[in-house]
């Protein structure tokens, strides 16, 4: 039975989260960049999909050295996106569309030209010297220890002013905040409490295991497991085991605290957490009612796509998770497109477009689509003369950055960039999204928009599904089967996982090829998805679904 049963679930625990990245989601003010004002005028676009709450990626004040991930001021808006006034009236506009707000905090780092980095490093004796991370060189005059930048490279940087070092576990103009001290965590939760007061109703929490370091400063050991998960091989930052860097114990108290000033906002948490041991570390930090709402996970946004691994991680969510929650996720804005990233050629983009967003959206925990997801776009192919990102100019070739995720929507097949903008792009517009434009989509009955907006009115009228425990089942790869169940209801879910034909055996359930359809399971029909039956055998061809309920 699941542990909430018997009890009003809170929204959260079922909400599909619809991601938008501001600067490629629709440009209201023609000047090739997106905008605040061009996700207002979409809006009803989102509504219309049956969300629950749209997650908007940063744009505050920025040089945008890593495209508004690294903040100058936490409380303006970029001219490039707009005004404060701008993002008041998004929210309004959500507001009376039933869409919840939930924006992105970039706590653990600023910019180099934020006014608090500016006074820090301006001497080792003011108000602020104390607020980032600052070390005196060894005696040789090398960094302090051998802490690795993401990005790769040693993420210490020599500042000839203050004659110190200075941590950044990202870009060199992305400095480390020190939490360590009162006052930087006080002030970071006034700039949350800040964007509250004007009706935000989530906050998205960018690396939040990263805010508090070691303070004796230790070196990283060699990295002696599986390589990480959310950084390139090219890199080497994956030849340490961070543990030193990051995901120290002090990060829980400070969650704490920020639990309570989200309570009394009714506000919800929703933190990205990368690091090794992920799962063990989910259950800490959304222990139920004292810290995080839930964490977004990483475990599937990695390329390995086959039923073993889909089971894997089911199986260690469902076993370490403890009180805590999770939010799914199979694309974001800094991986590879779903339906790029775990292309099968024997079947459609459109097929397993479909595919993947049914398999989503049946897990147990909340959901978040990334923009296009919804359409089945596939990962751009940038230049390297129109690359934007610093992470993929800076590894090129190897690791060619997440531009290619990060295109414009399409809009309009017949409009000048896909009805984008009417201004040059900041990153081009594929000719081949133009087919999956959302006026094409919105026409097509079997396409993966309305497939999309579908299923999401189907997942709020199961309430297995939506709320439901999960009960993985012992079957063979390539099929991936398990069970919903909520307060008499069970739903069955099968999925076959390749590219051949597989057979699921419904002798579990009492099932005949008479009865399977009238007694013991009644199918639920998803558009393009076929499956027969033979006695108690249910037939499944490559990447096919199969969803029922249990009426036993």
């Amino acid at each position: 039975m699941d542990r909430f049963s018997g009890r009003a679930a809170a929204w959260w625990r079922s909400a599909v989260i619809y991601q938008t990245y501001p600067r490629s989601f629709f440009d209201a003010d023609r000047d090739g960049i997106g905008d605040l004002g061009g996700i207002t005028e979409k809006l009803d676009y989102v509504a219309q999909l049956g969300v629950d709450a749209v997650w908007v990626s940063p744009f505050y004040t920025s040089p945008m050295k890593d495209f508004g991930y690294d903040v100058s001021d936490y409380r303006q808006v970029d001219p490039i996106f707009g005004q404060l006034d701008d993002f008041v009236a998004l929210v309004q506009q959500a507001n009376c569309l039933g869409l919840k707000v939930m924006v992105d905090m970039v706590l653990s780092h600023t910019s180099d030209r934020h006014s608090w980095f500016c006074e820090s490093r301006a001497s080792r004796k003011n108000a602020k010297a104390d607020w980032y991370v600052w070390a005196n060189p060894q005696l040789d005059g090398t960094p302090p220890n051998n802490w690795l930048s993401i990005f790769g490279g040693s993420a210490w940087e020599w500042d000839t002013h203050r004659r110190q070092f200075y941590l950044h576990n990202f870009l060199s103009a992305q400095p480390d905040l020190n939490f360590h001290n009162p006052e930087v965590a006080e002030a970071v939760l006034e700039v949350v409490e800040f964007w509250l007061r004007l009706g935000v109703k989530g906050i998205r929490l960018d690396t939040v295991n990263w805010y508090f370091h070691d303070q004796a400063l230790r070196d990283n050991p060699p990295n002696q497991g599986a390589l990480l998960k959310y950084a390139p091989a090219s890199s080497n930052y994956v030849m340490q085991d961070h543990i030193y860097n990051k995901s120290r114990p002090e990060v829980l108290p400070f969650l704490e605290a920020l639990r309570s000033l989200l309570d009394r906002y009714d506000a919800v948490s929703l933190g990205e957490l990368t690091a090794k041991r992920a799962v063990e570390m989910t259950a800490d930090y959304t222990k139920v009612g004292k810290r995080l709402h839930m964490v977004y996970t990483f475990g599937l946004l990695t390329e390995t796509f086959s039923a073993t691994n889909f089971k894997q991680t089911i199986r260690e969510v469902e076993s370490n998770l403890g009180s805590g929650w999770v939010c799914w996720a199979f694309s974001n804005h800094d991986v590879i497109r779903v339906v790029s990233r775990w292309r099968r050629e024997a079947v459609s983009v459109t097929h397993q477009a479909k595919f993947l967003l049914a398999l989503l959206l049946s897990l147990r925990g909340a959901v978040c689509l990334y923009q296009g997801e919804e359409l089945g776009l596939t990962e751009a192919e940038i230049a390297f003369e129109d690359m934007q990102d610093p992470y993929g100019i800076r590894l090129w070739p190897e690791f060619k950055g997440r531009d290619g995720c990060r295109t414009p929507m399409p809009w309009q097949a017949s409009v000048v960039n896909g009805g984008f903008s009417l201004a040059k792009p900041w990153l081009p517009v594929p000719l081949d999204h133009l087919e999956r434009s959302v006026d094409r989509q919105l026409l097509d009955e079997a396409s993966v928009l309305n497939f999309c907006r579908f299923l999401l009115r189907w997942r709020k009228s199961v309430p297995a599904v939506m709320l439901g425990a999960m009960r993985l089942l012992e079957v063979s790869d390539p099929l991936l089967a398990f069970e919903r169940s909520y307060e008499g209801q069970t739903v069955l879910a099968v999925f076959n996982l390749s590219e051949e034909t597989s057979q699921f055996d419904c002798s579990e359930y009492g099932a005949s090829k008479t009865s399977v359809e009238e007694k013991c399971l009644r199918p639920f029909e998803l558009s393009g998805f076929a499956y027969s039956y033979d006695e108690a055998v249910l037939t499944l061809p490559g990447f096919s679904i199969f969803f029922a309920e249990v009426m036993m």
